[in-house]
C-alpha cells in the first residue's frame, strides 16, 4: 500500500478479547421468571389439548415435551429458591409453582387410588376438575409472573 494511504488504513493484527455487556434488567431473576410465564402458557395449551381428547392424552410429541418440561421446571423452581437473589414479591413465583405441583400430584395420586392404576397410559383421562385446576393456575400463575416482571416500574416495595 502507498505510504500515503497507510495513513488513513491502518490495521491493528491483534487478538482483542471482546465484552459483551447485559442490560442491567437481564438479571437471573428476569431469565427464571420469563421462562416460568413460558410454562404457564404451556400448561393452558396442555389444558386445551386434554379437553379436545376428552381427557384422554394426547399422542403428539408437543404435549410430550410440555408435560416433562412442566416436571422439570417444579425441580428448577425448588433450585431457584436457593440458588438465586429473588425479590421478595419474586419468591411467590417458585412457592405457588411448587405448591402447584405438590397438590397436583397429591390430587393425581387420590384419583388413581380411588379409580385404580390403569393398564396402559392410553386409558388413563384427566378429569375435567383436574384440567380446570391447572388451567386456573396457570392463569393466575401467568399474572403472577407479569407482575414480577413489571414490578420495577410500578409501584410496589421491593
Amino acid at each position: 500500500m502507498p505510504r500515503i494511504l497507510s495513513c488513513f488504513f491502518s490495521i491493528d493484527y491483534r487478538l482483542s478479547v471482546v465484552q459483551i455487556s447485559y442490560p442491567d434488567w437481564l438479571t437471573p431473576q428476569f431469565v427464571y421468571i420469563t421462562l416460568s410465564a413460558v410454562v404457564a402458557v404451556l400448561i393452558w395449551i396442555e389444558g386445551e389439548m386434554l379437553k379436545k381428547t376428552d381427557g384422554k392424552l394426547p399422542q403428539s410429541k408437543f404435549f410430550q415435551i410440555s408435560s416433562l418440561l412442566d416436571t422439570v421446571w417444579f425441580f428448577v423452581s425448588v433450585v431457584m429458591l436457593y440458588a438465586i437473589d429473588l425479590t421478595p414479591l419474586a419468591v411467590a413465583v417458585p412457592a405457588a409453582y411448587g405448591i402447584y405441583t405438590t397438590f397436583g400430584w397429591i390430587y393425581g395420586t387420590r384419583l388413581l387410588k380411588r379409580k385404580g392404576i390403569p393398564e396402559s397410559p392410553k386409558d388413563l383421562v384427566i378429569p375435567a376438575k383436574y384440567i380446570a385446576y391447572s388451567q386456573s393456575f396457570s392463569l393466575i400463575f401467568f399474572a403472577l409472573c407479569l407482575l414480577v416482571l413489571s414490578s420495577p416500574w410500578l409501584p410496589v416495595p421491593q
